[in-house]
This record gives structure tokens, C-alpha cells and sequence, in this order.
């Protein structure tokens, strides 16, 4: 069963979907805990909830969990109080990181994607910690659809005249630092391809508009693939990424990327291999790395190790995986209660 503020349809994977009141905050809808979530809870009984990203909604369906000795597995997977300080709200990362410690220390098991985001839970205070990242669809990315009519004709629209195309990929708000790629503008012979919605969106239209830049909109599914593969170059300034998954979809289509060394970037791409990490606050970072891939024969090896690097980061193999974390979830709260019990 599944509980989330926004739903495409009343059930999935034929599985039911309820919904609860939600707000929009940066155009993120975030569920508003109500009475339906316990009653659903109740008569759902089920024996481990996983949070998916627990804020407001996952602190109480953590605290039903806790209150009914049954398991929960809550994902560690944004950095809100680095986000705030990208919004200039510094002065709140004391409080935000306070609540994310109390919303996650009481679950059985949190779940971080990368050793580093593992470790900033900890250093928060929360103790049991495991570290589950991200799998890839890699029939779905692959390098393969390159030579397709449908992605040549895209090119041909984006680069009329074979310019190298610098891609990004994401949510176009602050904290991915798009604006960044004008450090890029004025290198010959290329265009940019933004693919994505979000609150920055005709910031960032305006911005690149001199350039001649090609906004997609978000895209889901084959045509998220094409512009994937219409990508020479893929870039993502984001600093404060826990994970990156557009880097790995990015690095499954054969591309090379450019991206910050640190928090999740620089677990997910082998410097000098299969893309380049760059120091964000060296001035012309970026603009030197993309430079060192208008390399054909660079950039051809680095894209081939990039589609190679993750071939193993399978779903199949991710999410068997997060059933290994859920049976320690399920072992360690029984064990949890047991001790409990004999104490008493």
C-alpha cells in the first residue's frame, strides 16, 4: 500500500495508492499528516513501513510505526538544510538539521545513499545507518539509441551546424546551480540542451536566451532517453546532491560527465575515466574540464567507460538489495522488542 500527497492513478503496479492533503512548497507537494493515515495504517497491517522521504509524513507515519512495534526503514535522499542555505536561510540549518534527526532517529533503520550522506546522519545522532543507493535502467539508457532517426533529428534541431551539445538534466530550481552552465557560453562551437521544470525555469530561459539554448521541459520515459542521447557533454553543478541519479542516467547513455567533486558526484564518477571532477569554487573549473572533452577521441574513451562503469547498478540488483535491509529492519526490531520485554 502505498501513502503519498500526489497519485497519476488509484492504484499502482496494482497496488493501492491513497493520498493524503499536501502544500506546495517550491513546487514540491508535501504530505499534511491527517487521521486517514493512521486509520489506513491500522487496517493495511503492515509488517515494515518504508519512508520514502520522510518530512512532515514520514515523522508520523514513523511515530505509528513506533507506537505499534512495527519496523520501519526510512531514506535518507536531500539535503534540506544545505538547501536552505542556498535559499540564503542559513540561519535555519541548526533547526532543520535538529528535525531531521528527530524524524530519523526513531525508525529501525535509516537508509543513505552514499558512505558521505551516510555519515552526515550520524554525525547528526542518528545511530543505525546503512548505506542503499541507486539502480539504473540501462535497456532503457543506453548508447545504443544514438544512431536512432528520432535522436539524429533532435540534434540536427538543437546543433544545426554539429555543435557540440552541453546537456543538463534535473529540476531547475537554486540548488541545482543551472546558471552556472553560462560559464560555458562563450565557448565556440556549442548549445545547450536543458531538460526539466521547476521554479526557475523562465529565470534561467532568460538568462540562456542570447545563447540559443534548447529548454525540453520535463520528459519521462523514451523521450527522456532521446535527449539523454542527444547529450555530448553533461554537466551538473549541484553541491549539494546526496545522490545524483541523472548523473548515473547520464553515464548509462554513454555520456561524459563534468560535475562538482563532492557529496554524491564524487561517488558516482572515477575522475580522469569516466568524466571529470572539477573543484566548483576554482573560477573556470567547468569551463576547463568541458574544454578537455571537445577531445573526440577523450571524450569517445570517457563515454564508453561511463556506459561500462554501470552496467552492474541494476534495479533488479538495488532493490534486492533494500529486501536484505528490510529483513535487518524486521530482525533487529524483533530483537529490539525482545530485549524490551525481558527488561521488564
Amino acid at each position: 500500500m502505498v501513502i503519498a500527497p500526489t497519485r497519476a492513478s488509484s492504484h499502482h503496479l496494482g497496488f493501492p495508492v491513497h493520498t493524503v492533503p499536501s502544500i506546495e512548497v517550491r513546487s514540491f507537494p508535501v504530505g499534511i499528516p491527517s487521521p486517514s493515515v493512521a486509520k489506513l495504517l491500522d487496517s493495511f497491517q503492515p509488517d515494515l513501513v518504508h519512508l520514502a522521504a520522510p518530512f512532515w509524513l514520514g515523522a508520523h507515519a514513523i511515530d505509528w510505526s513506533t507506537r505499534n512495534s512495527v519496523p520501519s526503514v526510512a531514506v535518507y535522499q536531500t539535503d534540506i538544510a544545505g538547501y536552505c542555505s542556498r535559499y540564503g536561510l542559513g540561519f535555519a540549518r541548526p533547526f532543520i538539521d535538529s528535525l531531521t534527526a528527530r524524524i530519523h532517529s526513531p525508525a529501525t533503520l535509516s537508509v543513505a545513499p552514499t558512505s558521505e550522506s551516510a555519515n552526515q546522519l550520524k554525525a547528526l545522532g542518528v545511530k543505525n545507518v546503512s548505506i542503499w543507493g541507486r539502480g539504473i535502467d540501462t535497456d532503457l539508457f543506453t548508447p545504443e539509441i544514438k544512431r536512432t532517426a528520432e535522436v539524429q533529428l533532435l540534434k540536427k534541431r538543437i546543433a544545426p551546424n554539429s555543435e557540440l551539445i552541453i546537456g543538463f538534466v534535473g529540476r531547475l530550481a537554486a540548488e541545482k546551480q543551472v546558471m552556472r552552465l553560462l560559464e560555458l557560453a562563450d565557448l565556440p562551437n556549442i548549445k545547450f540542451l536543458i531538460v526539466g521544470d521547476g521554479p526557475d525555469r523562465s529565470r534561467l530561459e532568460a538568462a540562456f536566451a542570447p545563447f540559443g539554448a534548447h529548454f525540453a521541459g520535463m520528459q519521462t520515459g523514451i523521450n527522456l532517453a532521446n535527449h539523454y542521447a542527444a547529450i555530448d557533454v553533461f554537466v551538473h553543478c549541484g553541491t549539494e546532491e546526496t545522490f545524483g541519479q541523472t548523473i548515473q542516467e547520464a553515464k548509462a547513455t554513454g555520456i561524459a560527465v563534468v560535475a562538482p567533486d563532492q557529496g554524491g558526484p564524487k561517488h558516482l564518477i572515477e575522475s580522469g575515466t569516466t568524466g571529470i571532477l572539477v573543484n566548483p569554487s576554482d573560477e573556470g573549473a567547468y569551463r576547463r574540464a568541458v574544454v578537455e572533452l571537445m577531445d573526440d577521441s577523450l571524450r569517445a574513451q570517457m563515454s564508453q567507460n561511463a556506459r561500462i562503469s554501470v552496467l552492474e547498478n541494476t534495479w533488479a540488483k538495488n532493490n534486492n538489495a533494500l529486501l536484505e535491509i528490510y529483513e535487518q529492519a524486521i530482525q533487529d526490531s524483533s530483537t529490539s522488542r525482545k530485549s524490551v520485554l525481558e527488561l521488564a
